[in-house]
Formats: C-alpha cells, structure tokens, sequence
C-alpha cells in the first residue's frame, strides 16, 4: 500500500528497503519530496539519522506527538523518546 501523501515530522514509517527493512522508523527530518530522514533511536540515532526515499518506506497513519512537541520546543528528540514511540505503536498495532 503506496499513500501519497508528504511525510511528516514524527510520522511512523515501516521500512520496506535496505538494511533496516521490516523495522519501524521515526520521521524526523524532511529532505525534499522524495527523501526524509528517519531514526529508530537504536541503530539509527538521532544525531546521525538515516537519509531514506519515501518509495522506500510505508508510511503509517500515526503521528507522534511527543517526537513533534520536542522536535518544535528544541529541534531534537531523545533516542529513548524514539525508541518509546516505536514501542508504544507495535503494541497498539498488537504485533
């Protein structure tokens, strides 16, 4: 399933390409209209974040409102804080 819609800051994305694929990711950066910067908060940190092609990701329908309140208060977010957002959708997806 291919949504097109532009990714947005704090967005859960499941990977679908590359080395990280079949995991969950946070959107935490827009590039341009085709790449953003995603982090997991474990092997993706925030501070070097993953440049990734949207056709490359699954865009979820959740927005993290935690990962969005940092990111506009200080322009970062904590990798715990990532982590804990992936965490709490898995769970509520009850995978």
């Amino acid at each position: 399933m291919h949504v097109d819609v532009a990714p947005q800051i704090g967005q859960i994305a499941f990977v679908l390409r590359g080395k990280d694929e079949g995991g969950y990711a946070v959107v935490i950066g827009i590039v341009d209209e085709r790449f953003v910067l995603i982090a997991d908060g474990d092997k993706k940190r925030f501070d070097r974040p993953k440049k990734k092609n949207i056709a490359h990701l699954e865009l979820q329908s959740v927005i993290n409102t935690e990962v969005v309140n940092s990111m506009n208060e200080t322009g970062r977010v904590t990798n715990a804080k990532l982590r804990y957002a992936i965490q709490k959708f898995v769970q509520a997806k009850g995978e």
